[in-house]
């Protein structure tokens, strides 16, 4: 069964998740295993309320998803694992995606007034 194609919002999301190099290299590095957010933090060299900022993007895009567990001494850590997601772009899924579109910039909210 094949996953059904973005909404044209979540596309955007999703791109605008991907933006920044840093959250690349996240995806990056849990695509090659799991990790929780201190041992993330100490691979990619970043500071863990850096990373809580980028995580929670890459999460709100449903790229990455988070989970609780307790570690061996009754320590509450936090995991994340990268969903499984295809994005193919082309001009045929751009338009397709243009059609689902709820706002003009789904990130920023409605605008009162255009921009020139």
């Amino acid at each position: 069964m094949t996953a059904s194609p973005p909404t044209g919002d979540e596309l955007v999301d999703m791109l605008a998740a991907l933006s920044h190099p840093l959250r690349v290299r996240i995806i990056a590095s849990l695509a090659a295993r799991r990790n929780y957010v201190s041992g993330l933090a100490r691979e990619i060299g970043i500071s863990r309320p850096l990373l809580h900022m980028h995580l929670r993007r890459l999460e709100a895009a449903g790229l990455i998803v988070g989970s609780l567990e307790l570690s061996d001494d009754g320590k509450a850590m936090k995991y994340y694992d990268v969903t499984d997601f295809d994005v193919r772009l082309s001009p045929s899924v751009l338009a397709e995606a243009a059609t689902t579109l709820t706002t003009a910039d789904p990130g920023k909210g409605s605008h009162t007034k255009e921009q020139s």
